[in-house]
């Protein structure tokens, strides 16, 4: 590998809007690991993706095992020396339309547990990689479900809950990172994949393509803000 061959890894990336941006970004030429809990989903998704001769590697994570999360850091650190990007895009929806507090807690558990902490993990194991070398561009796949202004409102509420906390996470680490290291969330919108259904306006090319100039910014791009469509949104 080239020196300057930028290493980006992307969390369940075996289908929908993560699978386009580990397609995209290996056609702007970085080298991308695409993980996914499902080793046959996974292998076969990057099968797919080195038939039209892109520079994609499979690595068994799952986001919801600590332990894993670790390994597969300790393996992007021996088998490539460096991480550039690192894109937080395993998420679930797991919300029926039912009130928070009788939803029943294992909903809320198993939901924080992906979205969340998930994230939480792979920042811990991840960002000491890019501290290394100084640089790194990580981006929060969130929603507009986790903006302060939409807990007024009832529904999804696990969901909700799970983005806010990863939209707090963002700031805060944004806040403690020291070099140029960025970290920002997105709203990729509604996106026809399995969990946004068919009758999303968005493509997840589309969406893909609206996450993706983040992986590129220079040092005087943003750190710790949330975006949609390219534009600043509040959170």
């Amino acid at each position: 590998m080239s020196d300057n061959t930028k290493v980006a890894l992307v969390t369940g990336g075996n289908r929908g809007i993560g699978y386009e941006l580990v397609k995209q970004l290996a056609l702007k030429g970085f080298k991308v690991i695409l993980t996914s809990r499902n080793p046959e989903m996974g292998e076969s998704a990057t099968q797919k993706l080195k038939e039209s001769n892109l520079d994609v590697h499979f690595l068994v994570m799952d986001v919801n095992d600590q332990e894993s999360i670790h390994l597969a850091a300790i393996t992007v650190s021996k088998e490539y020396g460096r991480l550039d990007v690192l894109i937080n895009n395993a998420g679930v929806y797991l919300d029926e339309n039912k009130k928070l507090v009788t939803v029943g807690p294992s909903i809320l558990e198993k939901t924080m547990a992906t979205n969340f902490f998930g994230a939480y993990y792979s920042l811990c194991s991840f960002i000491p990689l890019m501290e290394k070398q100084g640089y790194g561009r990580i981006i929060t796949i969130s929603s507009e479900y986790g903006a302060m202004s939409e807990m007024s409102y009832p529904g999804v509420g696990a969901y909700k809950l799970s983005k806010l906390a990863l939209n707090g996470l963002t700031q805060l680490v944004a806040a403690e990172i020291k070099g140029d290291i960025k970290i920002n969330a997105v709203d990729p919108g509604w996106v026809s994949t399995d969990m946004g259904g068919q009758a999303a306006p968005k493509t997840p090319k589309q969406a893909a393509e609206s996450i993706l100039w983040l992986a590129t910014v220079g040092p005087d791009g943003p750190n710790g803000e949330f975006f949609r469509v390219g534009k600043r949104i509040d959170w």
